[in-house]
C-alpha cells in the first residue's frame, strides 16, 4: 500500500523562492497543497482543504505578516507552522514564538536544511498526535463536546456539529463556521458519540441526523456539502431516520 504523502502549504510572497520550494518538497515526496503570496488566501485555503504542515514567510507583503496570518489560522485550526525568514532580530523572532512554530529555516536555504528540518517536524507530528492514543483531547458530555484546541478544551454543542469526516488517520469536525482537526479516528469518535444523534453513513462520513437536509439515492446533503452514502450504512441511516 502506498504511503500517504504528508501535505505542505506554501505562503511565500517571492515566486521564484515558493517554486524552488514547492519543486523540493515534491521531489522529497511531499504533496503541496498550494503556493500562496498572501495571508488572506492562507486563511481560506487552510479553511478549505486541512494542511498538515504550513510553510510560511514570517514576513509577507500583504494585509497581513506571516505571523498575523497564523495567529488568524490558529483560531480554527491546529497546524504545525514552520517559518521562513531572511530578518533574525530579537524583536520578530519573539512575536514569532507567540504562535508557537515548530521550527525556523533561514534564507536562503539549502535542499539538506530544509529536508532534515521537514523530517523532523513529521516526526514530532506523529509523536504528538499517534492515532487513537490522544483520546483525552475529547470529552463527550450529554448535549456537548469539548475538543482540545490551541492548548485547551473547547466547548461545543452537539447540535452544532454537521458531519466529521475521516482526513487520513485523524478526523475533521465540521461546524457551520469552524473546522476542528481531531486526534483520534473515526470509529474512536463512532463509539464516544450519541448514536441517537449520530451516525455513520460512510467508512470516511459521520452526519448529525438533526442536520440532514436532503436524503438521496446514494447520498445525502448537509448545507452545500454532498456527503455519499456507503451501501453497508444504508439500512442503518434508514433505521436510525425513522427513529428520529
Amino acid at each position: 500500500m502506498e504511503k500517504e504523502k504528508v501535505s505542505i502549504l506554501i505562503v511565500e510572497d517571492d515566486m521564484i523562492i515558493a517554486a524552488n520550494l514547492s519543486i523540493q518538497l515534491t521531489s522529497l515526496g511531499y504533496e503541496v497543497t498550494g503556493i500562496l503570496p498572501r495571508g488572506e488566501e492562507a486563511v481560506k485555503h487552510v479553511r478549505e482543504n486541512a494542511p498538515q504542515i504550513l510553510l510560511m514567510d514570517i514576513n509577507l507583503k500583504g494585509a497581513i505578516s506571516g505571523i498575523e496570518t497564523a495567529k488568524a489560522i490558529q483560531k480554527s485550526n491546529d497546524i504545525p507552522i514552520i517559518y521562513l525568514t531572511a530578518n533574525s532580530d530579537d524583536v520578530t523572532f519573539e512575536k514569532a514564538k507567540e504562535t508557537h512554530p515548530k521550527a525556523f529555516i533561514t534564507k536562503p536555504f539549502n535542499k539538506l536544511s530544509l529536508q532534515r528540518t521537514i523530517a523532523l517536524v513529521v516526526e514530532s507530528i506523529k509523536d504528538d498526535k499517534e492515532p487513537g492514543q490522544n483520546i483525552q483531547d475529547i470529552e463527550v458530555l450529554e448535549d456537548r463536546i469539548f475538543v482540545r484546541h490551541n492548548g485547551r478544551m473547547e466547548k461545543l454543542l452537539l447540535e452544532d456539529i454537521l458531519y466529521i469526516e475521516a482526513d487520513r488517520n485523524y478526523c475533521t469536525l465540521i461546524t457551520a463556521n469552524v473546522k476542528y482537526m481531531l486526534t483520534c479516528t473515526l470509529k474512536v469518535l463512532e463509539e464516544k458519540l450519541p448514536k441517537h444523534k449520530f451516525v455513520r453513513v460512510h467508512r470516511s462520513y459521520i452526519i448529525n441526523i438533526s442536520r440532514l437536509d436532503i436524503l438521496a439515492d446514494g447520498h445525502l446533503e448537509i448545507g452545500r456539502k454532498v456527503i455519499p452514502i456507503g451501501k453497508s450504512y444504508k439500512g442503518m441511516l434508514l433505521s436510525r431516520l425513522r427513529t428520529v
